[in-house]
Order: C-alpha cells, then structure tokens, then sequence
C-alpha cells in the first residue's frame, strides 16, 4: 500500500501551537493508533497528512513522494470521518459507487469494485436503502465501503466510532482490524479511546500538549511509559505512581512503608537521579495481596468488576477522604473471592518486573539500560 513520513512537520494558529515538530513513519500495511485527550493535536496531525489542513513547517511524504504541497485529490487517500459523511439523497449502492463514478470510471469496473467491497462488509442487503433507513453501525460500514471501493494507497480515520454506542464499537472495533488484514491497507487511526487503540494498533503515537509523549507497540506503551503523563494515561485506572526517597537500596514512600528496590534498578536509579526522590511506578496487577508484604495502606473502597476486585488503597493509613492532598490512593487488582472490608489493613508486595521508577523532576522515566 504505502508508507507515509513526516519531517519535522508542525502546525501554528497564529502563535498557538496545534502541533509541534514532529518526525514519525508509518511503515507500509502498518495499523497506527494517534491516542490522546481533546486538543493534543491528533486531529490536526491527520489532517495535514490527508492535505485538508496546509503545514506551517516541515514535509509530508507518501511512497516516498514528496505530497507536502499536493491537494488531498492528489493524495490517493481515502478519508473516514466520525460522523458518516453519506448522501441522504442517494441509496447505499449508490454513495459507494460514487468516488468511483466521479472519477469517469467505467460501469463494469465500478460494479465490480462495488460488489466486492459489499460481500467484504457483509451489506449486501442494505443496498437499495438510504441512510436515514440504517443504524449508526451500518452507516459507519457504508462509510467505509466507500473508503475501500476506490482501493486507496492508506486511509485516514477521524474517530468513526466515535458516535456509536458501546455495543456497536466493540463490533466495528474487529470489523475495521479485520479489514486492515485483509487488505493490508496503511491506515492511521485517530482515537481518544485508549481502549480502541491498544485493540486495534500495531502501534501508538501517544500525544499530548501538542506533541507526540511516546510511539510504541500497545505492549511498550502500557509496560513501560516513557513518562508519567503516558504512565496515567494508558490504562484504566491508570499506572499508581506513588512519590518516594531512594537510598542505598531502598525506596521510602509516602505512607511510611518501604519498598526494597530490585538489584538491577540499583546502579540505574543511583546514576540518573539528581536527587534521592523518585517516584515508583507499578500498574493495578502488579501488586501481590499477602499478609507479609512490605507495603501497607488502608482499605479506602472495594469494587466489584465480575472477574476481580479493585481495591482502592491509602497509603497514609486512612479510610476517609477524597484522596487529594496527602492521601495517597493507589489501586490494587485483587482476586474476586476475598472480602476487603473499607477500614481494614492490607498489606502487599510488587512484581519486580512490572514496576517502572521516575524522576519527579523532568517527568521521564528513568532507563534501565547502563553503559560502561
């Protein structure tokens, strides 16, 4: 299909900065996930690479062609928006075909082309219905068997699940995956749903203030955060992160209780530190319930979710509060059989191969990797 570069590209309004200097590749038949909060830029980003929105600096490049300067027409890309974007006036079969008729293609070809997108999406029997006679769910597959009818080099997704409900994303979540394998199509994937993207991705450009905070696979992005705003924001709840002072080893948090720090962070933590406070970084899984643990906190609420249990756990020794100021809540992913009742005493352990350390001063997390 096609592999997509920017370089250095960036995008003002006035003197507020949309997007600032970024290089990123999207490789060839690569499923990439833009994630981040309203505003960060994301929208934005694919938007200059479709040629609707002009670059304030930098160069767009597709299949190695230098596209900076060239209309969206002249892209070879297909654009799926949020919101449908169908012709009420015309039939299903008809807003399909209708990038191809605009194009002067011939009746054969496009009837070809039109039934082969129909049995790939399975919509054969909403042909002769106008949009206003189909569910959000089948709108959003019309909208994309007009994207793939015209058999374009990539193509571009703004939210286009954003305006199903929930039943219907998980749906359209598996049909666009399974469309991107089929056709091994380069797409780029614009989402605030960190859900979406981590199901969906090969990989994920996290971005926030404007600029991209992190590029990796679902895996490296959730494991290991390069900061702390991918730390809180990837995952449900997000990475606990927990404020602490590093000496000789050890690890004294908030709350009082003391973490021994793996052998293999010791040597990274003592070179990359400026001082001795650190924060400790581990996500809800990677605390181990047990009645010996090294780390004690109080039993602030319990939540159900069927198969497990989310306790909600201050590290200041309280039941009480709103967890703001110093009241440390973190939260625990604990077997669904044991009953933590609010007020009591739990102790735990951290998996030492799920938990990350950062420095508090730049945000960044500090790496593992020494060299002599």
């Amino acid at each position: 299909m096609a592999e997509i570069e920017l370089r250095g590209v960036a995008k003002k309004f006035g003197d507020l900065w949309a997007v600032k200097p970024m290089d990123l590749v999207i490789h060839d038949g690569e499923f990439v996930a833009l994630l981040g909060p309203s505003g960060c830029g994301k929208t934005t980003t694919l938007r200059m690479i479709s040629g609707l929105e002009a670059v304030t600096e930098g160069r767009i490049f597709i299949n190695g062609k230098d596209v900076t300067w060239l209309s969206a027409s002249q892209r070879d890309i297909a654009f799926v928006f949020q919101f449908f974007a169908l012709y009420p006036q015309m039939t299903v079969r008809q807003n399909i075909a209708f990038p191809l008729e605009s194009q002067g293609m011939k009746r054969s070809e496009i009837n070809l082309r039109v039934e082969e997108v129909v049995r790939l999406l399975e919509i054969g029997h909403l042909l002769k219905r106008k949009p206003a006679a189909l569910s959000g769910g089948d709108k959003q597959r019309v909208a994309l068997a007009r994207a793939l009818v015209r058999k374009p080099s990539c193509f571009l997704m703004d939210e286009p699940l954003g305006a199903l409900d929930a039943e219907f994303r998980e749906v359209m979540r598996a049909e666009i995956k399974r469309l991107h394998l089929a056709q091994h199509a380069t797409t780029v994937y614009v989402t605030h749903d960190q859900v979406e993207a981590m199901a969906m991705g090969d990989r994920i450009v996290v971005m926030s203030a404007a600029e991209i905070q992190q590029i990796g696979t679902p895996a490296q992005v959730y494991h290991d955060p390069a900061n702390l705003f991918v730390a809180n924001f990837i995952g449900s709840p997000g990475m606990n992160l927990v404020p602490g002072k590093y000496a000789d080893g050890l690890v004294h948090l908030q709350g009082g209780s003391t973490y021994p720090v793996p052998p293999a962070w010791r040597l990274p933590l003592a070179i990359r530190l400026p001082g001795n406070d650190v924060i400790v970084g581990f996500r809800p899984e990677a605390a181990q319930v047990s009645g010996t643990g090294a780390i004690q906190g109080t039993i602030y609420a319990s939540d159900l979710h069927g198969s497990y249990s989310m306790l909600h756990v201050s590290l200041n020794g309280e039941a009480r509060g709103n967890g703001n100021g110093g009241d440390k809540i973190i939260h625990i992913r604990a077997r669904r059989d044991v009953h933590h009742a609010m007020g009591s005493t739990v102790r735990f352990d951290l998996d030492p191969a799920m938990v990350r350390f950062f420095d508090p001063e730049t945000g960044k997390a500090v790496s593992r990797e020494v060299r002599g």
